[in-house]
């Protein structure tokens, strides 16, 4: 198994997909930076030399691309931000309530969770 960006990356996949299993990097940008290193995208990954593999470590690392840890930090920041400034999405999210407008009477029990009973 080869190790990018700190993802155990599965051998038996083909390139593209076997990018995937990085957090931040979904098939379009695999895509792209197979195309940018020159691997072909349906190489497996037990197929490539270790300069390859270097290659895709350092198009991943340098491509200005946040992956993993820094994007899941990045994605809480931006959360904790809309909260602190106390706008209707901030709220929204404090509240565990849908914050794009879905409604609310019925359905988003996913969001809200298991219903609490109404005391008499």
């Amino acid at each position: 198994m080869a190790r990018i960006a700190g993802v155990n990356i599965p051998d038996n996949k083909h390139a593209v997909i076997a990018l995937t299993y990085i957090y931040g990097v979904g098939r379009s940008t695999a895509a792209g930076i197979c195309k940018e290193t020159g691997i072909a995208e349906d190489r497996k990954i037990r197929d490539l030399a270790e300069h390859e593999i270097e290659a895709l470590r350092s198009a991943i690392g340098s491509n200005q691309l946040l992956v993993e840890g820094d994007l899941r930090r990045k994605i809480a920041m931006d959360i904790k931000r809309l909260m602190d400034l106390g706008c209707y999405r901030g709220i929204r999210h404090r509240r565990g309530m849908p914050v794009r407008g879905q409604q609310t009477q019925t359905n988003a029990r996913t969001r809200k969770g298991p219903r609490r009973a109404v005391r008499k």
